[in-house]
């Protein structure tokens, strides 16, 4: 069991696009089991099993989205699910928290964490969450580090600099620099050098120091906050307006890259991927002899190598002969099949149905 400041933050915000069509709108990527019996919201709180008890445990999400975590996960007291107005960025969700923590517990330590990833090896993770706590009680700003396996330029990248401390077998060191995503050359480059990981979006701070470090870089923010101390979090009359007229803004741009003393523990071995494209599932799920992902009830495969198909209608029959290297997504009111190359692609889709006003596939 963690310290008793120590508290999760599960970030469970989010529109619903990554994995179009099975993902929308009303059902994102945090309600999907993708080969589970469990929903990887549940999963991101099975995860904490046994060292942090659910009342300890934090949900920032969306008003359309809060229903459905809270029946996902009726162990957390409803009380801890807390409702954005707006979504304004992950530096909002954390100064929200923050504030909604600090009046109860100035001790805090937080693990901000994601509703939406697959980590395969839980107890090493959980090794790194005591790691952590112990680092972020040292006056770091701890991040979390995933060593890469291949020059991704989707992700984006931390490069590490000397190693200050070793805790609970995990090496802490400290961080040089944060890099957006890369084009394809520097992703090459920065995977040759040895010294960068992928930026995991995992985070472990004392709550009084990113307090200081909001209000020094996001004063618009910290005043936010303020407000959410002094009228309490219920209260939204009182800090709604100011909520409202926010800028958007990421925790890793506005917060880390020019705060002090931020450190990351890189963790190879984790088992980690962030499941942002159709591909990516060929790295956690099982395949069969040709490669393949069968994610229907239904499917007659003949020639068929290194495909993935997914069908929700379990009367539903999918036939595929001679096709390899495809993403094949019968989800409701659309039928999906790409190229797996070409999986990153599907946002244009969502892009276009957009703009075309067709929000019914959406």
């Amino acid at each position: 069991m963690m310290n008793k400041s120590f508290y999760a933050v599960i970030m469970a915000g989010g529109g619903g696009t990554r994995l179009w069509p099975l993902s929308r709108s009303a059902r994102p990527k945090q309600m999907l089991k993708l080969g589970s019996e469990r929903t990887l919201f549940q999963q991101a709180v099975d995860r904490l099993y046994g060292l942090v008890p659910p009342e300890r445990i934090l949900v920032v999400t969306g008003f359309e989205m809060a229903g459905d975590l809270k029946r996902d996960c009726p162990e957390i007291p409803p009380e801890n699910f807390l409702v954005e107005p707006a979504p304004k960025g992950t530096a909002a969700v954390v100064g929200m928290a923050a504030a909604y923590l600090y009046p109860k517990d100035r001790q805090a330590v937080m693990a901000i964490l994601t509703a939406d990833h697959v980590i395969q090896d839980v107890a090493y993770f959980q090794k790194i969450l005591q790691a952590a706590d112990e680092a972020a009680r040292m006056g770091y700003l701890v991040t979390l580090g995933i060593h890469p396996t291949h020059p991704s330029t989707g992700y984006g990248y931390i490069q590490r600099g000397q190693a200050l401390a070793e805790i609970n077998q995990q090496t802490i060191y400290r961080v040089v620099r944060f890099k957006e995503k890369p084009d394809a050359d520097t992703a090459r480059r920065m995977l040759e050098s040895g010294d960068h990981d992928w930026n995991s979006g995992m985070f472990f701070w004392q709550v009084e120091q990113i307090r200081q470090e909001i209000a020094e870089q996001l004063p618009e923010l910290y005043q936010v906050m303020l407000k959410i101390e002094n009228a309490g979090f219920n209260n939204k009359e009182a800090w709604l307006p100011q909520w409202m007229k926010l800028k958007s803004e990421t925790i890793d741009y506005g917060i880390m890259e020019h705060a002090r003393d931020v450190v990351v523990i890189p963790a190879a071995g984790l088992g980690w991927n962030d499941v942002g494209s159709w591909d990516s599932l060929f790295e956690v799920l099982d395949r069969d002899e040709n490669g393949n992902i069968r994610l229907a009830s239904e499917w007659v495969a003949f020639d068929t190598y290194r495909t993935l198909v997914l069908c929700e209608d379990d009367q539903r029959l999918i036939a595929t002969i001679g096709v390899e290297n495809l993403i094949i997504v019968d989800s409701g009111n659309v039928l999906l099949v790409c190229h797996k190359d070409k999986a990153q692609s599907v946002r244009k889709i969502v892009q276009n149905l957009k703009q075309s006003g067709k929000e019914n596939y959406l």
